[in-house]
């Protein structure tokens, strides 16, 4: 079970504020597992975990043995939860330079369709080249214009590179069961497809084909992974403050309710930053709405605190932190002894590289709150294909619970469609010319 450490937000907020709490918190979660309030009709994601494979989970399997037998290159489509969360696993458990010597048998997995960067589209077709590659398309419309263009051009390579025929062994889609421009063109061009629930959104989705398929070609265990969502599933439904769920939706809008109006999302993993990346949607599209919402922000220590270290430490009062831990790795580091001692360093000879990142979190950890900034500790054990399931499960749970509790809609994003609406009036799209 992941544990949270909330020692060290008192002083910010008092005890007896947080079990005032107990009956909102019971009532948020309540409302969250009886589907009885706003966004209800997005709940699906708490019913994805499973122990045994599924029809489509083995069909899953069965497409990613494919195209690591015959693809260098993996490319997936798509943008915000359609591949934030693939991404970050694939980050998390295989580090930020995964692909570096990978090829037919463990392919390169990149990403596109995700941004409007020419200089990044150009990047990947250069990669693309004398490559045999497969792509997957992530979207539940079809239409949304980013993964659009990325389809287009991908895909007319893809045919100019085997032909029309060859190209359909090489495109999967993921998409709505039965509707939208995407499901319309893989039925109509026979590609093989996976769904996405109706009633799952996308930055909820992780657990689905969006997910499961990029990381079965990435080599992850995606049965470890839904069995250690399957494990936060029965863990975490305990109702009382015993519960790390609770701890970290009570405390978070706590802090919020204080003047506390951002959260920084972080850890001393490198690999971790799409981690942050994944959450930071996931909780600013839940929460940020209504005039509500703590602005969420990830970073990587020890690197951002030769960046943003000043500011947190004597900035403005008005953050708190988040830092989530990890086991050590089995495979360790030992520091070595230079006779010369030029740089000072041989009072560390014979330390374990991990024994100094410890020191380093506890030596923040206590700089921060004595600079007056609450501090959340999130320790989640041992880091493993099954302990990132469990990771996505139980933070996509506190997201559902925190915002009930902060009175908004977790289930809906209004406002991400008012810079769609003006780029395409500017970009002269029919139907949008006023």
């Amino acid at each position: 079970m992941i544990k949270v450490d909330i020692s060290n937000v008192w002083g910010q907020i008092a005890l007896p504020d947080l079990l005032a709490m107990e009956q909102e918190v019971a009532s948020a979660h309540a409302t969250l597992a009886d589907g009885t309030g706003a966004g209800n009709d997005f709940l699906g994601w708490q019913n994805l975990p499973v122990r045994e494979a599924t029809e489509e989970i083995t069909r899953i399997q069965r497409a990613a043995a494919k195209i690591r037998s015959d693809s260098d290159v993996f490319v997936v489509i798509g943008i915000g939860g359609s591949y934030l969360g693939p991404r970050a696993a694939i980050e998390l458990l295989q580090g930020p330079n995964h692909n570096i010597g990978k090829g037919k048998g463990n392919p390169q997995v990149f990403f596109a369709g995700n941004g409007l960067s020419t200089r990044h589209f150009n990047e990947l077709t250069r990669l693309l080249e004398d490559k045999d590659f497969s792509i997957a398309i992530i979207s539940k419309s079809g239409t949304t214009t980013e993964p659009a263009i990325a389809t287009r051009a991908l895909r007319w390579m893809l045919e100019r590179k085997y032909g029309t025929d060859g190209a359909k062994g090489r495109i999967y889609a993921i998409t709505d069961p039965c509707k939208g421009a995407l499901r319309q063109m893989a039925t109509e061009e026979g590609w093989e497809t996976f769904v996405i629930p109706p009633n799952v959104g996308g930055r909820f989705s992780v657990l689905t084909p969006v997910g499961l398929l990029p990381l079965a070609v990435a080599g992850v265990n995606i049965m470890d992974m839904m069995n250690g969502a399957m494990d936060a599933k029965e863990s975490y439904d305990l109702r009382s403050f015993e519960n790390p769920v609770w701890q970290y939706a009570a405390v978070r809008n706590l802090l919020y309710r204080s003047g506390k109006a951002m959260e920084i999302f972080e850890s001393f993993e490198p690999g971790f930053k799409m981690f942050g990346g994944w959450w930071q949607q996931l909780f600013g599209e839940s929460e940020g709405k209504d005039g509500k919402g703590i602005f969420p922000v990830t970073a990587e220590l020890t690197a951002d605190l030769h960046s943003l270290g000043q500011m947190i430490q004597q900035g403005e009062r008005n953050i708190f932190e988040t830092m989530v831990r990890f086991d050590a790795p089995a495979q360790t580091y030992t520091i070595g002894s230079d006779w010369k001692n030029l740089d000072g360093l041989n009072y560390l000879a014979g330390k374990t590289l991990d024994f100094v990142d410890e020191k380093a979190y506890l030596g923040t950890l206590a700089a921060h709150v004595d600079g007056g900034v609450p501090v959340i500790t999130m320790d989640c054990g041992e880091l493993s294909d099954r302990k990132v399931g469990e990771m996505f499960y139980f933070l996509e749970l506190c997201c559902g619970v925190s915002a009930y509790i902060l009175g908004v809609n977790p289930f809906n994003q209004p406002g991400v469609e008012l810079y769609k609406r003006n780029m395409f009036h500017l970009l002269g799209k029919p139907g949008y010319e006023n």
